[in-house]
């Protein structure tokens, strides 16, 4: 009962009905990537009259977090290359690291040392530093 009122009142806990209902009526799996994020796209290619293009969307597993698309489905997504990464053989350069969402505002974000955030003693000043003042 709960994750059903979650899907009518909030976007964010995932698909709302409205978007499951139009996923179902009109949308088309294309593919899913490493971290279950489902991509769709409108049915036999039928263009929006509004947009002048094809539709494409995401839903998302877990949090609805933009930064959890990988770089091929987010070229995709924004009509950036026609072909979604499930319909060709990409294979990534060696150099290439695995995608990772953001963590920025959550417990597992970057704090460098001298953040007042980061665990352990900030380093003491060096004194290399002179405030500024008006007028001087």
């Amino acid at each position: 009962m709960k994750d059903w009122l979650l899907q009518i009142f909030t976007w964010w806990n995932g698909q709302t009905i409205g978007t499951r209902f139009h996923t179902w009526r009109f949308g088309e799996r294309v593919g899913e990537d490493e971290f279950g994020n489902v991509y769709y796209r409108t049915a036999g290619g039928v263009k929006d009259k509004a947009l002048g293009f094809q539709r494409r969307w995401v839903i998302y597993k877990g949090d609805a977090e933009a930064s959890k698309v990988p770089p091929g489905w987010n070229g995709w997504l924004h009509h950036t290359v026609d072909v979604a990464p499930s319909e060709e053989s990409y294979q990534p350069r060696e150099w290439q690291q695995p995608h990772q969402q953001n963590w920025t505002g959550t417990a597992l974000a970057y704090r460098p040392q001298g953040s007042t955030l980061a665990e352990g003693e900030r380093p003491a000043a060096t004194g290399d530093y002179q405030a500024w003042t008006p007028g001087r």
